[in-house]
């Protein structure tokens, strides 16, 4: 059916070009048009797409800065509802105006294209450009260094240093570039064959995009190519007056950074972006914040970016109170001999396994038996491996898995009653055995660390103990929560140390660098720098390498990639590998994915994978297929899929006698040298991943007539996207070249997945280890395991984001919140919300008419005021508008509050300036009895508002401090959640179903703690007064005495607007004796209201 609609509309790829094919048409039109004007005509097509831009743009930042003056003035009259309406309307105007900006772009995007493919011709065939030199030629000119000022002139030559190396420009966009470029502006993902010059095809959108002066991100997988691309683009798109700049040049909050996302065209790399939304969200400053609104974003290399990548959550983390480095230490000992015990006794499960066998006993419960107990325990056990890759030994594993897991693995506890610990590579798990406890035990630890008591019956036999007065009752409580603490501490660091050992692989998960144990990224190859295996795994990887034990952390901030970049009001990708995602970039990022045809016919030679018992073997195979290409002159590009074994490969070689390059994380300095001479004739080059994204291998002189360049893989990478952009880096642009992966029964892949089907065949014909096979069999058995992979990963991703989902929609309101505090345009309102639903609360405690004077009570004690309430004011009992009559005594107690401190700072400031005209800053102190809280504030915008401004600076500076700790500590209670609720399987519930109505009442909780804080300290707020001695009344400090204070403080930077060491003058003043508002409680005073209160509620 579905064949025969294709025949008759057309196959998708064919409906998708068919669309371009018009579109393209015009843009040439155009582009031939342009060949005869000047080049200064050129540069004024640019100016006056521009003018056009700022035509649609002008009306809406009109109407924008009216709605601002509207909701100024709608705050100083105190006006919260007009205000509210007024946000509103502010965020509808947004939406339009991309709306109307979207409509205006697709008009230009013919000629825009035409431009920048002329501008590029040129620059290829003209070698330069000459126009008269501007301010921007001169800025620019400085900046690149190849642009010179002549006689007036500004000359723009074709060659430039990239990346140190001076390249010269030679080329122009193809038809098929032209297409890619019209999908990325229509936010959808454009597939390029690797080769097809993707980087060049990104400055067509950029262009278009970048005119409008919002800002459009280009981003990378990595640092090198986010430079590189910065500097190969960059003077294209600078002759047009566009500013190109990359954030990976300079260090996060610098004034550089906050500079590079106000250029028009921002490059970077995913995680950088991320990181800095992130960073911005933890501010105490707006002038601290780096990024704009997230407007356009083009990610090159999508599929790694947005599923590759999408399976690691972003975190920033900080230092705990309480640290358990020192157990990972303490507990090594005896997990490394647990370890190397179970391996002494995977020799002995080995040795009895072949005797039984070879006597004939190879049912389940003989020699299968033995052969099952080491697969569960040490299945990379190399000797083991080897045995398996013999004739007829496999399929004796085979039968007694599937003996030992019928009826839900009733007899698997017959298996593993002799291990010390079972892995579970799929997973990625191990636990610990019955026998692996006794034998910790035996070692010295306490027998009593692995029994956890049920801590709700516990704490429940305590409270029914009627022999226990309340205070011994909390003690012991305290005991059972600080032993539960204890002992899970200790069994959560044994757990790592046990992953650290058996699952975690140096040179294959991570290297070893500098006294550093640093993460190698397994789908790039490349280290990532400052990122650390969460929960105590890195510590415990720290502990197991002999390195120094880094402090433990918790989270402060984290978003997955997904959810940063579906903030994006319009998102693109490119990548040579997305089809077989097409579904998944869909259904998570609603995007389309669109073919595009190659310029040329792809001529590479794909061979089907030659396929090995041992990886021995195959090893020695692929030394011998190199040795036969070198002496042909054919340079050879090797990947492999981890240090270990490009090291290994490399080792081969220098016995062989063969010279040649590695390219690893180990090695990645000389990544752009070594890519540079991988295409020239003879060369042979071995490198993990880092070659197989991005990296353009050129041919050498000559290597063309012999073949092109051989890429030979090592082995077959879990996804098939990876081994694709592998066979990539041969025959680009239509260049001869060839692709053969190799592959044994021992390589991961077939281990876990699709092993039985090629190891019957080899066995019924009896394959040598030396002997191989190939053919299309083996390349479709290698397939579908990959497939069968992709299809857990997709599984594991979409789980991620249904829980991120949940964090998502938490994090996206306090985000907002504190961002309201932070600019304090929206806090009023904000703060007025908090309110009326922080005495909706209270109102909802006291239901009978007597209990008004409890309910009044309630507010003095949280609030600090006394409202006027009868008791019939609580009939009939509606919580909402008993709360409403609250809520507007308790404004205007607070607005008088704020009034008179306003002109009580007002005051002493104008005071101040008499007496210290340079004074730029001021600083406050506040408390509310107990806490002592300084605020910084600006004496221009306190002279500006006559002092209005002052309050609202507190008001930030409470809400911010309190968002910040509380969202902190809801993170770790998120975290500890999210583990605890995989128990829930157990009582067959859906742990993601619990964890959701879990979050949501954390959210809630953590919320109404929020509003009671915030504003208990701000109703209660004075300015803090030094009492001269305990008898004396509280006096005016003598302004006389204050001094100019230099102070680096946290919340500022160095801005144009501040000095770089602003100054300070901390003041104390009296509060007066205003009747409007009251003075905060004393402690006695509060004890003696609550103690009225707990009457009044148990009458």
């Amino acid at each position: 059916m579905l064949t025969w609609l294709a025949r008759l509309f057309g196959s998708k790829r064919e409906r998708d070009i068919a669309r371009l094919r018009p579109i393209v048409e015009e843009i040439n039109r155009i582009y031939a048009s342009l060949a005869s004007i000047s080049d200064v005509d050129l540069r004024g097509r640019t100016a006056a797409l521009r003018e056009k831009i700022r035509g649609v743009l002008a009306p809406f930042e009109a109407q924008r800065d009216r709605l601002q003056a509207d909701i100024e003035a709608a705050q100083l009259e105190g006006n919260l509802e007009a205000q509210a309406q007024l946000f509103q309307r502010l965020d509808a105007l947004r939406l339009e105006r991309n709306k109307q900006l979207e409509a205006v772009l697709w008009q230009l995007l013919p000629e825009a294209f035409a431009v920048v493919r002329e501008t590029a011709r040129r620059l290829a065939h003209h070698k330069q450009l000459v126009v008269p030199a501007t301010d921007w030629d001169y800025e620019m000119a400085r900046r690149y260094g190849h642009i010179r000022i002549e006689n007036g002139l500004a000359i723009w030559p074709n060659v430039w240093k990239v990346r140190g190396h001076e390249l010269e420009w030679n080329m122009v966009h193809y038809d098929v570039q032209l297409m890619g470029g019209i999908v990325l502006h229509e936010g959808k993902i454009a597939e390029m064959a690797t080769g097809e010059g993707k980087t060049l095809v990104a400055t067509l959108p950029a262009y278009l995009n970048g005119l409008t002066g919002l800002g459009m991100h280009i981003v990378t997988v990595n640092d090198y190519l986010a430079k590189r691309d910065t500097e190969w683009n960059g003077p294209l798109l600078a002759f047009h007056g566009l500013r190109v700049d990359c954030i990976d040049y300079y260090e996060p909050h610098s004034e550089g950074r906050k500079q590079a996302y106000q250029a028009d065209i921002t490059y970077g790399t995913n995680n950088e972006f991320g990181f800095d939304y992130l960073r911005d969200n933890m501010v105490t400053s707006p002038d601290q914040i780096v990024q704009r609104e997230h407007h356009y974003a083009i990610v090159d290399e999508v599929d790694s970016v947005l599923i590759d990548e999408a399976r690691t959550p972003l975190i920033i983390s900080g230092p705990v109170q309480h640290s358990d480095d020192h157990l990972y230490r303490q507990f090594k000992p005896l997990i490394e001999r647990l370890v190397n015990e179970q391996r002494r006794l995977s020799q002995e499960f080995l040795h009895r396994a072949k005797k039984l066998i070879a006597e004939g006993k190879t049912k389940p419960e003989e020699g299968g038996k033995w052969l099952l107990r080491i697969h569960r325990t040490t299945p990379k056990y190399r000797p083991f491996l080897k045995y398996l890759a013999e004739p007829g030994i496999m399929p004796i594993l085979e039968k007694a898995e599937a003996f030992y897991l019928q009826d839900n693995a009733r007899k698997m506890p017959e298996v593993d009653e002799d291990l010390l610990f079972v892995v579970d590579e799929k997973n990625h798990s191990v636990e610990l055995t019955d026998k692996g406890i006794e034998r910790i035990a035996q070692y010295g630890e306490d027998p009593a660390l692995f029994t956890v008591p049920d801590l709700a019956s516990v704490l429940s036999a305590i409270d029914g103990d009627p022999t226990l007065s309340p205070a011994e009752k909390a003690e012991k409580k305290e005991a059972v929560y600080r032993s539960y603490a204890e002992k899970a501490e200790k069994l959560h660091a044994l757990q790592q140390l046990l992953r650290a050992y058996v699952l975690y692989e140096r040179d294959v998960d991570y290297v070893v660098m500098n006294g550093q144990v640093l993460i190698v990224d397994e789908h790039t190859g490349r280290i990532l720098p400052g990122r650390r295996y969460s929960e105590g795994l890195h510590q415990a990887i720290e502990a197991k390498e002999g390195v120094t034990v880094e402090a433990a952390t918790q989270t402060w901030a984290t978003i997955t990639l997904q959810n940063y970049f579906r903030m994006y009001h319009k998102l693109a990708g490119m990548t040579g590998t997305a089809e077989t995602e097409a579904k998944e970039f869909y259904d998570i990022y609603k995007l389309d994915v669109v073919v595009i045809p190659t310029n040329k016919p792809v001529i590479r030679k794909d061979h089907d994978t030659i396929l090995f018992r041992t990886q021995r073997a195959k090893y020695n195979a692929i030394i011998e297929e190199i040795k036969k290409l070198h002496e042909q002159g054919r340079p050879v590009l090797v990947g492999t899929t981890s240090v270990e074994t490009s090291e290994l490969l490399s080792r081969m070689l220098k016995l062989a006698g063969i010279p040649h390059n590695v390219l690893n994380a180990k090695h990645h300095e000389r990544e752009a040298e070594i890519i540079a001479q991988a295409g020239l004739k003879g060369a042979v080059t071995i490198a993990t991943n880092m070659a197989g994204r991005g990296t353009d291998i050129k041919l050498g002189p000559g290597v063309a007539e012999l073949g092109g360049l051989a890429v030979i893989g090592s082995e077959h990478h879990q996804a098939r996207r990876i081994d694709n952009q592998l066979r990539g880096r041969a025959g680009r642009q239509g260049d001869p070249g060839s692709s053969q992966f190799f592959a044994s029964l021992e390589d991961d892949l077939l281990r876990l997945f699709n092993y039985e089907r090629m190891s019957k065949w080899m066995d019924f014909l009896k394959f040598k280890e030396d002997e191989s096979i190939q053919g299309k069999m083996v390349t479709r058995t290698i397939t579908n395991a990959q497939m069968q992979v992709e299809r857990n990963h997709f599984g594991i991703r979409k789980r991620l984001l249904e829980y991120d989902e949940v964090m998502n929609h938490q994090r996206r309101a306090i985000y907002a919140r504190r961002r309201s505090a932070l600019f304090g345009d929206r806090l009023q309102v904000d703060l007025s919300n908090m309110l009326m639903d922080h005495l909706v609360a209270l109102a909802s405690q006291y239901s009978r008419p007597e209990d008004a004077e409890a309910l009044a009570y309630d507010c003095v004690r949280t609030l600090a005021f006394m409202p006027q309430l009868s008791p019939a004011d609580l009939e009939p009992f509606q919580p909402e508008l008993i709360a409403e009559k609250l809520h507007s005594q308790a404004l205007a107690f607070y607005r008088a509050k704020k009034d008179r401190i306003n002109r009580l700072i007002y005051t002493h400031t104008s005071e101040l300036v008499r007496q210290f005209p340079e004074a730029q800053w001021l600083q406050v102190d506040f408390t509310e009895g107990t806490l002592r809280l300084p605020v910084v504030l600006s004496i221009p915008d306190i002279l500006r508002t006559e002092g209005r401004s002052a309050f609202i600076e507190v008001e930030k500076t409470v809400t911010l401090s309190q968002i910040d700790s509380l969202w902190v500590e809801h993170l770790r209670q998120l975290d500890d959640l999210r583990h605890s609720v995989q128990t829930a399987v157990y009582e067959q519930k859906d742990p993601l179903l619990v964890y959701k109505f879990e979050a949501f009442k954390l959210f809630q909780a953590m919320v109404e703690r929020l509003n009671q804080q915030v504003l208990s300290l701000l109703f209660r707020i004075e300015i803090y007064e030094e009492r001269q001695t305990t008898q004396q009344q509280r006096r005016s400090r003598d302004l006389s005495r204050l001094r100019a204070q230099q102070a680096g403080d946290y919340y500022f930077t160095q801005t144009a607007s501040a000095p770089a060491s602003p100054q300070y003058e901390a003041v104390s003043v009296s509060s007066g004796g205003d009747a409007a508002s009251q003075p905060p409680l004393s402690r006695r005073e509060r004890r003696a209201l609550e103690r009225q209160q707990k009457k009044r509620k148990g009458r």
